[in-house]
């Protein structure tokens, strides 16, 4: 009899703590938006779901990811990698980005108390499932986007969101750019590997991938069945200090690519009064392109990034320029060699076609190469008439 009595008491013990407590009528739930951080994986801020009752304060936000995941850098460069929900006491939440030193916004929602528990059995359910683990895309399914969706889905239809006052309709890329100095390196890096498929117009809704348009939008929400708003109080938990931040622009994308291009137009000018070929140059140019077109390559076709798709920098770094590097020692190449530099300048005119019509923008700092590489391929042409 006490070891029946034993078992059923276990029985509810692991029962009672399997399910979700109800929450207290007087809980509160609230979007925490955190402002951007000094690197560039946090450059465009964060988002949290703050639900505070007399016994708990916890936030929950998406986004996490483990080191020690196996195969984790080849999993994120495939964009396969299983990003997580995180689930943290509200102080060291709140501690850990004011030590980072970045703006902490709080905005408390209008919810019913059926709302709130629903919110909080999804956040709770979710997060014993594997952590929430998903699979991440910037655009379409981030920090921003789960808090966006969460919300949505607890209020079921009675969301309307209104248009804040310094909106205004721009593209994907337009809308990263607003947050990044266009002469980083990260800024660069983004414009090469991102394609043409984020230069579209962003809906309204869409623009919600931004942690801080969350709560700009939020800001300005109404509940469709009483007209009230969304948020019912909003506070600023801390406000980021101001920091010398030096730049040096000796060491931006502008200068060094400037300064590069300044140098095989140099050669190339000596090149033709000598009337010779410096064959290390035109090694360099090839493979150089050649890789960074096989790296783009990879990155449209062989992973699951949607903002890599469609990607018009093949235009100047093409793969095919790998094959091209026995050609280049040779003192009187191939026919189809000469034919692949004369396709490398229409390639080249091509992609500011794009870049004037809207199809693709490219980055600003590029301009200085793209401008080495047409002299020096007409230089090409010229070199082997002669030869």
């Amino acid at each position: 009899m006490r070891l029946v009595l034993r078992l059923f008491f276990l029985l509810t013990i692991t029962t009672s703590f399997s399910q979700t407590l109800p929450l207290p009528e007087d809980a509160i739930v609230s979007v925490i938006t955190l402002g951007p951080g000094n690197n560039l994986n946090d450059a465009f801020g964060h988002n949290a779901i703050r639900i505070k009752s007399r016994f708990n304060d916890i936030t929950y936000d998406f986004g996490r990811y483990n080191f020690d995941d196996p195969n984790f850098y080849l999993n994120f460069a495939r964009g396969k990698l299983n990003y997580l929900q995180g689930k943290s006491n509200y102080r060291n939440f709140i501690g850990l980005y004011r030590s980072e030193n970045r703006t902490i916004k709080e905005q408390q929602l209008n919810l019913t108390s059926l709302e709130k528990q629903e919110l909080y059995n999804y956040l709770e359910a979710n997060y014993k499932k594997n952590e929430g683990a998903y699979l991440y895309d910037f655009f379409y399914d981030n920090c921003a986007t789960k808090i966006r969706d969460i919300i949505e889905s607890t209020l079921k239809e009675n969301l309307k969101y209104n248009l804040p006052k310094n909106y205004k309709e721009q593209t994907f890329r337009q809308l990263i750019d607003s947050h990044l100095d266009w002469n980083t390196w990260g800024s660069f890096g983004i414009d090469i590997a991102l394609g043409s498929i984020i230069d579209r117009k962003a809906t309204s809704r869409e623009q919600l991938f931004l942690p801080i348009n969350i709560n700009q939008f939020f800001e300005v929400a109404t509940l469709k069945n009483s007209g009230e708003k969304l948020v019912n109080t909003s506070k600023i938990i801390y406000t980021k200090k101001d920091e010398n931040k030096n730049t040096l622009f000796l060491l931006s994308p502008l200068f060094v690519l400037t300064l590069i291009a300044l140098v095989i137009v140099f050669i190339t000018y000596k090149n033709f009064k000598n009337k010779t070929r410096s064959k290390w140059l035109d090694l360099i140019i090839f493979i150089s392109t050649g890789l960074i077109g096989v790296l783009l390559f990879l990155l449209w076709f062989a992973t699951d990034h949607t903002g890599t798709a469609y990607n018009y920098n093949l235009l100047w770094a093409f793969p095919l320029s790998l094959f091209c590097v026995l050609q280049l020692l040779k003192t009187t190449p191939k026919k189809w060699f000469k034919a692949y530099i004369k396709f490398s300048i229409l390639m080249l005119c091509l992609m500011v076609m794009h870049w004037t019509i809207g199809v693709q923008r490219f980055a600003p700092a590029l301009i200085p190469i793209l401008i080495a590489l047409i002299f020096r391929y007409v230089f090409l042409l010229k070199h082997y008439k002669v030869v």
